[in-house]
């Protein structure tokens, strides 16, 4: 073992304490990542191998500080210990380490502010130092970090403007502060940060409107700067046209105007992968505009900016289009045939619209939720974290794309006829919500063949007969609910059904089961008592939700059908 120079025991099964007290001279690597330990961080890591240059103790669940004797590791030059539970400040020793070019303490408990010693640390090519405790200002010491490429300091509790040599800083092409306190107008130098491609200053407490001068940072491939105190509305700076190179927009929050002309200009990022602009353009039409093309466009999300007008033409020729969220606008109209022709479409949320007409037969023939088996059908190539909503929660989870659950929503609008029988051949769908519209007719029997479904909502329409019995074949739901419905006859025993509680079933026309459904009056399902999908964005319209249900019930009476 005298010789050994590379060791790795990562994603193993691992636990325990990790004890250093072996003598490994020549040891250049150890990786001890994915496992089990535990315990704190051993002083004596280094003492019988002072030669290691990389050290990785990520994911794993090494508590306490980390110990001042890690000094002794002189000559690491990469030092990982991401994923943890260490605390404390952060240890002077680590600015003597004068060799580390990589130092990864994402995603710890650390707390305290960051020391401008760490200034010292010539030669970082990258620091993250995301998802901690830290506080205060950071210190104004990115010139003497000449070689530093990615900084990421997003989640933790940084106040202040962004220090001048940061925002000057010609080497670093990363630059992640999301999640902060930080103060100020944005102040982003491109003629100064020729290298910057990955930006994202979103959640913290910048103000004043989104500056044009960042339209000159022409190598930008991913922007977030939503979710600020950007009160001014403000057109979205036609000079964006020039960021040829822009795959990720992300301005929630962003007091725009001017939805069509923003289009237009965005439309000359020929590359744009991904728009999401939530809460923007409030009460605006949305754009009809035939000309308007987004080729390469995969996600769409313009959710709750009570747009106007009906599902435009134009995405039509968005072909590559895998996720699309205009839910809580007030869209009108049909649902278009089109949408049908999505072929890669796997998350479609329309929910809380004023739509009209029946469900669409084209929604059965998307081509991507059509395939059978549980192989994953997204593309993984699509990763970009954004906030996105989850039924039954009340606050939004930060997720990749990639992570959302192939989705169709049509809640909340205003369909009438019958659920069409097709939607049983969508066999990669995981949740279909068409709750609260004015539907009629049976439940499909053909909806047993949606193999992977985890989540079915049909309640408060106006579905009649039985509840098939063939659903119990649905061996990955997890929540169902058809209450109040004009449902009757027993209700299927078996499979997951002996798992859903009775008010799934309750306020139907004479359901049958173990207990008395109808005189039920125990809670709502889980997701019925935590009906705010986006809370943090929503509270000023609940109001006027709670109008658009009343209305969508004199709808479904006037074309015929009444609620029980």
């Amino acid at each position: 073992m005298q010789n050994l120079q590379v060791l790795d025991l990562s994603h193993n099964y691992l636990y325990g304490s990790f004890h250093a007290n072996i003598s490994l001279p020549s040891m250049k690597s150890l990786n001890i990542s994915n496992n089990k330990f535990d315990g704190p961080v051993e002083a004596s890591l280094c003492h019988n191998s002072s030669n290691i240059e990389a050290l990785d103790l990520s994911n794993n669940y090494f508590s306490g500080e980390v110990p001042s004797s890690i000094a002794n590791c002189s000559s690491l030059q990469q030092l990982i210990l991401n994923a943890n539970g260490l605390s404390g400040t952060l240890p002077e020793a680590i600015f003597e380490l004068h060799n580390l070019k990589e130092l990864q303490l994402q995603r710890n408990g650390f707390s305290g502010q960051l020391d401008a010693r760490i200034g010292k640390l010539a030669y970082l090519v990258k620091l993250d130092i995301s998802d901690n405790r830290l506080s205060g200002a950071i210190p104004d010491i990115f010139m003497r970090l000449a070689k530093l490429d990615h900084f990421a300091a997003g989640s933790n509790n940084f106040s202040g403007p962004p220090p001048y040599s940061l925002v000057n800083s010609p080497s670093i092409s990363s630059l992640y502060l999301g999640n902060n306190s930080l103060t100020g107008p944005i102040s982003i130098n491109c003629s100064a940060m020729i290298r910057i491609t990955h930006l994202d200053l979103h959640s913290n407490a910048f103000d004043g409107w989104i500056p044009a001068e960042i339209s000159a940072c022409h190598h930008l491939t991913y922007l977030s700067l939503g979710r600020n105190q950007m009160m001014l509305p403000s057109e979205l700076p036609s000079g964006f046209r020039s960021l040829k190179a822009l795959r990720h927009l992300l301005l929630t929050e962003g007091s725009l105007v001017n939805f069509h002309a923003a289009l237009q200009t965005l439309q000359h990022s020929g590359n744009l992968t991904t728009l999401i602009m939530n809460q923007n353009f409030m009460d605006e039409e949305i754009p009809q505009d035939l000309d308007l093309q987004f080729p390469m466009l995969k996600t769409l999300v313009i959710a709750n900016s009570q747009l106007r007008g009906s599902l435009p033409l134009w995405l039509r020729g968005c072909t590559k289009l895998q996720v699309l969220d205009l839910s809580w606008n007030r869209l009108s109209g049909t649902i278009p045939a089109w949408i049908g022709g999505l072929s890669h479409l796997f998350y479609l949320d329309l929910s809380l619209n004023s739509l009209t007409g029946g469900i669409q037969e084209g929604l059965a023939e998307i081509v991507i939720l059509r395939s059978h088996g549980n192989s994953s059908i997204i593309d993984s190539s699509t990763v970009v974290s954004i906030y996105y909503r989850t039924p039954g929660r009340r606050s939004l989870k930060y997720n990749d794309i990639w992570s959302l659950p192939p989705t169709l929503d049509l809640s909340s609008n205003m369909l009438t006829g019958p659920i069409i029988s097709g939607l049983g051949n969508l066999g990669q769908l995981h949740m279909l919500r068409l709750q609260n519209n004015c539907l009629s007719g049976v439940i499909p029997d053909t909806l047993s063949g949606m193999e992977n479904l985890e989540h079915m909502d049909l309640s408060h329409n106006n579905l009649s007969g039985k509840i098939p019995s063939s659903l119990i074949r649905l061996n990955f739901l997890s929540y169902f609910n058809v209450s109040f419905n004009r449902l009757e006859g027993a209700i299927p025993s078996g499979g997951q059904f002996i798992t859903f509680p009775a008010s799934s079933f309750m306020e139907n026309k004479d359901l049958r089961g173990p207990l008395d459904w109808n005189h039920y009056q125990g809670p709502l399902p889980a997701e019925e008592e935590e009906m705010s999908f986006m809370d943090q964005f929503m509270l000023p319209f609940v109001v006027g939700a709670a109008v658009g249900m009343v209305l969508t019930v004199g709808f479904c009476f006037v074309s015929g059908w009444v609620f029980r």
